[in-house]
């Protein structure tokens, strides 16, 4: 990998004293020509990363919010070559902000595993999230990727003990994805006690930073997981506001954004320091 823009990224936050700010948007929602405009206003309200999903008709780890911005997307028309046009497109306007897919392997193997991962490499994507293919079974995504210089972010749950994290953790890269609640997207939140003993377990086993989401959907919410995990995932939240403003959504995303990310900053000491 020429640039790791994650690493560097974390790198930057954590020297800031706070928490890098992920967000998560499905491609294509309302439609693929409406997202450039939704990426730029998660970029401009202060997203450190962004995770870019890749509709799907059958998004079985994903709640109601999530599942009909799917559907939204899909029923424009968005195609997979759509994704990484919109991909593209972003790198050249945004060089330095990481962006991750996430997805399911239906999608991202369609046409194969070094095909998907080639074209992961010429859009400038820096990681990928498939949700379901569990590292045992992980023969043809997780090579491609790596062959290709693409982080693979793997996904612990509050269901991974000690015994099954090795696995989860071997050949991962990136961050670690810790999903706070054992269900889907959007619907529960997340509780504080047991995200901080989860990322205590999880920064025990890896030196990778470990980014909390599922369930996360305030600025407060953000603030407290941000004290402890080294990233905070906000999705379901986002694409709400995107599927009640359609292709008027981008500047209450970048509202919302910018209001997560005050929360993270407030949690900083240089930040502190300065509004002293």
């Amino acid at each position: 990998m020429t640039a790791d823009r994650l690493a560097t990224r974390f790198a930057a936050c954590k020297k800031a004293g706070r928490a890098a700010l992920i967000t998560f948007v499905t491609a294509g929602d309302p439609t693929a020509a409406d997202t450039p405009a939704i990426l730029d206003a998660l970029v401009e309200g202060g997203a450190d990363i962004i995770e870019l999903g890749m509709p799907f008709t059958d998004p079985m780890a994903d709640g109601p919010a999530i599942e009909l911005a799917n559907l939204r997307s899909l029923g424009s028309g968005t195609k997979t070559k759509d994704i990484f046009a919109l991909a593209a497109a972003f790198r050249d306007r945004h060089p330095d902000t990481p962006l991750v897919l996430m997805g399911y392997a239906n999608t991202m193997l369609a046409r194969g595993p070094d095909w998907f991962a080639d074209q992961c490499k010429a859009a400038g994507v820096d990681g990928v999230i498939c949700v379901d293919v569990p590292p045992e079974e992980d023969a043809e995504i997780g090579p491609a990727l790596r062959a290709a210089g693409i982080h693979l972010i793997r996904l612990a749950t509050p269901t991974t003990d000690a015994a099954r994290l090795p696995a989860v953790l071997n050949g991962a890269s990136g961050f670690l994805y810790h999903v706070a609640v054992a269900g889907i997207t959007g619907k529960q939140q997340a509780a504080q006690a047991a995200v901080e003993q989860a990322v205590a377990k999880l920064k025990a086993a890896t030196d990778l930073p470990i980014a909390v989401g599922f369930g996360v959907r305030s600025a407060d919410q953000a603030a407290a997981i941000g004290r402890v995990a080294d990233g905070v995932v906000v999705g379901s939240a986002i694409v709400d506001i995107v599927g009640s403003h359609g292709n008027a959504a981008a500047p209450f995303v970048k509202d919302f954004v910018a209001a997560l990310r005050d929360a993270l900053n407030a949690n900083s000491p240089h930040f502190r320091e300065t509004a002293a």
